[in-house]
């Protein structure tokens, strides 16, 4: 929470004097009569010294009644200063003891930073405006202190403190120049040391998000082990679509599948292996570019096809019953399918 001495301060002697300004008279009396009525006594009283407890307690009571709306006042304003910039942040950890404070090294470093360097300056400008402010009011008011020799004893003392307070605000009110000088530099300051550097950004995006490295290398095994999961159905297919070098997707169906389904698929050296399984494990191969195609694009791992592929994969599982049938039973040889039904918008037309 950004912090202004400067303004705390000029908060609080701005509401004391104000104060002694308006009740200063009310103050006066209120003291002047504790005082009298502490200093008189009867001859009882000065030889009892019973009672001389309880009279000072009531003297002490006046006193406190007499200054507590001052003091009031004081600690209104001097919590006023940080609830201006910060707001409310009641903690106790400033009431716990740091050993850190005691080092002598660190003790130096905090002597000679650039924030004490800051501290400094301001000191020293605030002293010159203050002395300059104070060598005027005594300027000012110089034929009003000197007649107050061939004054009354009270009237005298009356206009003192007049003269005084006056005085006291004016001097007062030329700190309003440093404070709104300070306050705008502690809150670009405090701001500015909430800012995190470009390392401390990177390291809290690594918290969040996890290392980048870590996480590339588990997709990685991710996609590695569905890869190998997805070459370890290619021996369950019933068939396995090509286009013929490009593309490669397997097909599996059972009479509990609603229609069949992609067990496996993939382009280039994936389409290669998969073929490579489906030679190795006796499962037929069929060159169907424009299906190849439209199966890879359109249809997930795992999924059914979709319904306007169903004529199309129809056929081709016609084919692949025929070609086992063959392979059993022998006879003629079944014909591939030719210009099978793929609707145009499906197909991506992708040239091999």
């Amino acid at each position: 929470m950004p912090q202004s001495r400067e303004l705390s301060a000029f908060l609080v002697l701005m509401a004391g004097s104000g104060a002694l300004w308006l009740t200063g008279s009310w103050l006066g009396q209120r003291i002047g009569g504790a005082v009298s009525q502490g200093l008189t006594f009867g001859r009882e009283a000065a030889f009892d010294t019973a009672r001389l407890p309880s009279m000072f307690l009531d003297s002490a009571w006046q006193a406190l009644a007499a200054i507590g709306p001052l003091l009031l006042v004081l600690v209104v304003a001097a919590l006023a200063g940080p609830f201006m910039l910060g707001g409310l942040n009641f903690t106790t950890k400033a009431l716990a003891p740091d050993w850190t404070r005691l080092d002598p090294v660190k003790g130096f470093g905090r002597m000679f930073s650039m924030h004490s360097v800051g501290e400094l300056v301001k000191g020293v400008l605030k002293a010159l405006l203050v002395g300059v402010v104070v060598v005027w009011v005594v300027l000012h008011e110089k034929e009003q202190v000197f007649a107050l020799i061939g004054q009354p004893l009270e009237r005298g003392l009356a206009a003192m403190g007049q003269t005084i307070l006056f005085s006291t605000l004016i001097i007062v009110g030329s700190m309003f120049l440093i404070v709104a000088a300070d306050v705008p530099f502690q809150l670009w300051q405090y701001y500015r040391r909430l800012r995190m550097t470009k390392e401390e950004v990177r390291k809290e995006m690594k918290e969040l998000e996890g290392d980048p490295q870590l996480k590339a290398r588990i997709r990685s095994q991710q996609r590695e082990i569905a890869r190998r999961r997805m070459m370890a159905a290619v021996p369950k297919a019933q068939v396995v679509v090509t286009n013929p070098t490009h593309f490669a997707v397997a097909l599996a169906y059972d009479e509990k599948m609603p229609a069949p389904r992609v067990v496996a698929k993939g382009r280039g050296a994936i389409a290669r292996r998969i073929r490579e399984i489906a030679q190795e494990h006796n499962v037929p191969l069929l060159e169907a570019p424009p299906l190849a195609r439209a199966l890879f694009a359109h249809t997930e791992l795992d999924q059914t096809i979709p319904p306007a592929l169903f004529r199309a994969v129809a056929e081709v599982m016609a084919y692949v019953y025929q070609l086992n049938a063959w392979l059993a039973q022998g006879g003629r040889p079944p014909q591939a399918p030719a210009d099978l039904p793929v609707p145009a918008e499906l197909d991506p037309g992708v040239s091999e």
